[in-house]
C-alpha cells in the first residue's frame, strides 16, 4: 500500500513541512523506520533524536520548529499515528449473517448487519443492536441487552440480564456477570448469598482479555462510559468505575468500591472493599489501597505480606516518618552545636 504525504496530512488533519508528494509505503517505530516509512515523535526524548531518524516522514507536535526532515505537524502525534496505522493495517471484518452452527434462543431481536459466528450461543429474550459482531464460541445469557457497534471476541461470556452499551469491545476469555463473592458464615461453613443484580457496561468501553466483572448482589456493578481495562482485571460486585478511567493489568477491586472519573490504577494495584477513589486519582503499581483517596491524589507503595499485628505497627510508624525525620534533624543540629562538628 502506498500513500502520499499530502493524503496522510488530510487523513490526520495535519500540516506538512517538506515534500507533500513523497510516497509512504508503511508505518514503523521511531528507531526502526526506513526511508519508506512514517513514524511519530510525540515526546522530547524522540524530538531530540529526530535528525538521526531514517524515517521518510515524522509526525510531530504542532509547536515543533521546522527541520530539514519531511514532517507533519499534528495536535496529538500519537493519536494521529494510530490513524495512519489503521490506514495501513485495516481490521478484517467478519461477514454479516448467522452461522448455521450458532444456537439462538426464543424471542431474539437482532439489528441489521450483525455477524453471529460459529457455535455462538444466545439465550432467550436477547436484544442486539445494529452492526454487532459476535465471534465464535461467544455465550450470551437470557435477557441480555447489547447496543450498536459492539464486538465480542471468541470465548467471551455475557451472563443473564447484563446490559452492554454501544461501541463496546469485549476481548476473549472475559466473563461479564459472574457471581459476586458473597458468603455468610454460619459458624461451621459458609452459606452462599444469592447474587441477583446485574453488570451494566456503558458506551465506548473496552474490556481486555481474561477480565472477570462480577454481577451485583443487588442493583448493579457499573462500568461507566469510556472506561478501558487491560487484561486480567477483576472487578467485584457492586463496584462503580467512573468515566474514562483506566485499569491496567491484574488490577483487583473488591466489592462496593466507587472509583471516580479519569482515574488510573496501574498494574497489580489492589483496592479493598467499600472505599471511594476520587476523580483523577493515580494509583501506582502493586499499591495496596486500604483507605479512600480524595480527588486528584497520586499514591504509590508496596507492602509485602507479614504478620498482621506487625503490619499494623509498621503502618502506624510509616505514617509518622516525616514527623520523626524532622525531630531527628532537629536533634542532630542540637548535637552538632554541642560537639562542634557534624555527626
Amino acid at each position: 500500500m502506498k500513500i502520499s504525504l499530502v493524503s496522510i496530512s488530510e487523513l490526520i488533519e495535519g500540516e506538512i513541512i517538506g515534500d507533500e508528494n513523497k510516497v509512504i509505503c508503511g508505518v514503523a517505530p521511531f528507531e526502526e523506520a526506513t526511508s519508506q516509512d512514517i513514524t511519530y515523535a510525540g515526546s522530547t526524548k524522540y524530538l531530540k533524536k529526530i535528525y538521526d531518524s531514517n524515517a521518510g516522514a515524522i509526525i510531530v507536535p504542532r509547536d515543533f520548529q521546522t527541520s530539514d526532515k519531511d514532517i507533519i505537524k499534528a495536535d496529538n502525534p500519537r493519536v494521529a499515528f494510530a490513524q495512519v496505522v489503521n490506514f495501513f493495517h485495516p481490521k478484517s471484518e467478519p461477514q454479516s449473517g448467522k452461522s448455521d452452527s450458532a444456537h439462538i434462543g426464543k424471542s431474539f431481536s437482532c439489528g441489521k448487519n450483525c455477524s453471529i459466528g460459529h457455535y455462538v450461543v444466545i439465550g432467550d429474550n436477547v436484544v442486539v443492536g445494529d452492526h454487532v459482531k459476535l465471534h465464535p464460541h461467544v455465550y450470551i445469557g437470557d435477557n441480555v441487552n447489547i447496543g450498536e457497534d459492539v464486538e465480542i471476541y471468541p470465548n467471551a461470556t455475557v451472563l443473564e440480564r447484563c446490559q452492554i452499551g454501544s461501541r463496546v469491545i469485549i476481548h476473549s476469555g472475559t466473563v461479564i456477570g459472574s457471581d459476586g463473592f458473597g458468603f455468610a458464615p454460619d459458624g461451621v461453613s459458609y452459606c452462599k448469598v444469592p447474587q441477583v443484580g446485574i453488570v451494566q457496561i456503558d458506551d465506548d468501553v473496552e474490556i481486555g482479555a481474561g477480565n472477570m466483572i462480577d454481577r451485583a448482589t443487588f442493583g448493579r456493578t457499573w462500568i461507566q462510559k469510556g472506561v478501558k481495562t487491560d487484561n486480567l482485571v477483576h472487578i467485584a460486585h457492586n463496584v462503580t468505575v467512573g468515566e474514562n478511567t483506566l485499569l491496567v493489568a491484574q488490577v483487583g477491586i473488591a466489592g462496593s468500591v466507587t472509583i471516580g472519573s479519569h482515574a488510573v490504577l496501574a498494574g497489580q494495584a489492589g483496592v479493598i472493599d467499600h472505599l471511594t477513589i476520587g476523580d483523577n486519582v493515580i494509583i501506582g503499581p502493586k499499591a495496596g489501597i486500604v483507605k479512600s483517596i480524595p480527588t486528584g491524589e497520586t499514591v504509590s507503595g508496596f507492602v509485602p505480606a507479614m504478620p498482621h499485628k506487625l503490619f499494623l505497627k509498621v503502618q502506624s510508624i510509616i505514617l509518622k516518618l516525616p514527623e520523626l525525620k524532622k525531630k531527628i534533624d532537629s536533634i542532630e543540629k542540637k548535637v552538632e552545636k554541642v560537639i562542634g562538628s557534624k555527626i
